[in-house]
């Protein structure tokens, strides 16, 4: 928990929150930031909100107090995003204050109604809308729909050049420090894992919006971008613009990487992993290895949004694919990963199967996926199976390294 003054008459407020699972569904072994800002004109602003990860609010109360506000002096709650991550401290701040203004999108409007209640005034914002707090503080509002809730915003104080962004520009991860400023290029470098994964997890599905954004960004002079979680970014700008626009450009295609995604349930398709994990380390290709289910989704979302080639191999199961390959490979469907290159090898016992539900999965989200030949064995793989899957991986790796990278 902990306050700074990041301009004058704007102070950032934080929490650390570990040992969650973020929408309940991401594992965060490093933990996640949640940040607000409070803007001091003549009018007073809380842009966004962060209490404890089961909504109660007292974090956030002792952080009012720490900065001596009195809340009864609130006068505006600026909503870029309604999640509840950032908006579930209202309900209990209405107890102790309830004479504020909202201010949002029409879509936001609409989710404050069902979560919050009609009671308050609530100014609509569009692109190019203007809020003067007095005292030199002037807000504008730059939609960014799908970033990644259709009511999402940029908040962006004219004086300061601060693009308040909420779920953009985010990352993963608790840090000792609070600005990027604060560490060096190669510091803030060895952290591109946290916002790989936090990008893949939360925002993959909606890269073209991000792209959309980033142009409204590029329009605008900023000096820093405070998101609502991770570093704030008073240096390092263009770089974090940069990062968001090659994940984006990843659902297209990814870096020049392979991902090996595999399951086993005897050992037997187990075998033919080994050959083609060699051929890849062999290869120098940069590459990753899960294997389902024991790795999180998360971390195999992450590595497949930024990788070019995929290789799964997997048993058939009862005439279909492994039931943890198959629930893997529809949630990165649903994100959208698209148009990667593939191999698919593995087992099967009395008949196969697993091809037919995978395309299937591959047809039901659009995926566009282009397979090399695949590579099915009856039981043990033989050594000529094991040097088709190694033939293939080679030929896998040949197409991945033509391709030109997303970044």
């Amino acid at each position: 928990m902990k306050t700074q003054r990041i301009h004058d008459g704007i102070d950032q407020l934080t929490i650390d929150v570990k040992d969650i699972l973020f929408e309940g569904l991401w594992e965060m072994p490093n933990g996640v930031t949640l940040n607000s800002y409070i803007v001091h004109g003549d009018d007073i602003a809380i842009i966004d909100g962060v209490c404890g990860w089961d909504g109660v609010p007292e974090t956030l109360f002792q952080l009012f107090d720490s900065l001596n506000l009195d809340v009864k002096k609130v006068k505006y709650l600026i909503l870029n995003h309604l999640e509840p991550d950032h908006s579930g401290w209202i309900e209990p701040f209405k107890k102790i204050h309830s004479d504020f203004e909202v201010v949002c999108t029409d879509k936001g409007a609409e989710l404050y109604r069902s979560y919050y209640g009609d009671n308050e005034t609530i100014h609509v914002v569009k692109d190019g809308s203007e809020l003067d707090l007095g005292n030199g503080k002037k807000l504008n509002f730059i939609t960014i729909p799908h970033v990644h809730w259709p009511d999402a915003m940029l908040t962006y104080e004219v004086n300061s050049q601060t693009v308040f962004s909420c779920d953009a520009f985010g990352m993963f991860g608790t840090y000792d420090k609070s600005n990027a400023s604060e560490y060096t290029v190669d510091e803030l470098k060895s952290f591109t894992r946290e916002i790989d994964r936090y990008y893949s997890n939360i925002i993959g599905a909606f890269s073209p919006f991000v792209l959309k954004a980033i142009e409204k960004c590029d329009g605008i002079e900023i000096s820093r971008i405070a998101p609502g979680h991770g570093l704030l970014w008073d240096t390092q700008i263009d770089w974090i613009i940069e990062k968001y626009r090659s994940l984006a450009n990843c659902q297209k295609g990814g870096e020049q990487k392979i991902t090996l995604l595999w399951g086993s349930m005897y050992g037997m398709t187990e075998a033919a992993v080994k050959v083609a994990e060699a051929v890849l380390k062999a290869s120098g290709i940069s590459y990753e290895v899960h294997r389902v289910p024991d790795s999180s989704w998360g971390e195999i979302l992450t590595s497949v949004w930024t990788s070019k080639g995929v290789i799964l191999a997997m048993p058939t199961y009862e005439y279909k694919m492994f039931p943890p390959m198959a629930a893997v490979l529809e949630e990165i469907g649903r994100k959208k990963a698209n148009c990667r290159l593939g191999f698919r090898f593995g087992s099967f016992g009395w008949s196969g199967g697993a091809q037919k539900e995978l395309d299937e999965i591959l047809e039901k989200y659009r995926m566009n996926w282009t397979f090399i030949e695949p590579h099915e064995f009856k039981g043990r793989a033989t050594d000529e199976s094991l040097e088709i899957v190694k033939q293939q991986t080679h030929q896998l790796i040949e197409l991945v390294k033509q391709c030109e990278s997303a970044n």
